[in-house]
């Protein structure tokens, strides 16, 4: 279940990823997978090769692109994502999910 996205966000990253852009888009999420994790960045773009050498600079597999709906995407938990997002200098995101905030509750054991 996804919430705390504002429609233009969800839009503005559909667009990207169709146009071939690697976008990322944020949100505040509950998996009873991860309970640990209380948000989920959705690293996406159209173009699936441009996708999987993305993925690789970070250790991901082709397996694990989630092709839903046309917007091919990686799901960034946890470390991952916080340490993706600030090589990919996402500042805004880090900032608005408080996700440095978060992830010390985690390692903590929160």
């Amino acid at each position: 279940m996804a919430f705390g996205v504002k429609r233009e966000e969800l839009t503005k990253w559909k667009r990207d990823v169709l146009s071939g852009e690697i976008a990322f888009l944020t949100h505040f999420w509950y998996d009873s997978r991860f309970p640990q994790y209380k948000t989920v960045t959705k690293a996406g773009c159209a173009d699936i090769k441009k996708l999987i050498n993305w993925g690789k600079k970070y250790g991901f597999k082709e397996e694990w692109i989630h092709n839903r709906d046309g917007y091919p995407h990686f799901d960034l938990l946890g470390e991952n994502q916080l340490e993706i997002l600030q090589k990919e200098g996402i500042t805004d995101q880090i900032i608005r999910f408080k996700l440095e905030e978060r992830l010390i509750e985690v390692l903590k054991g929160k």
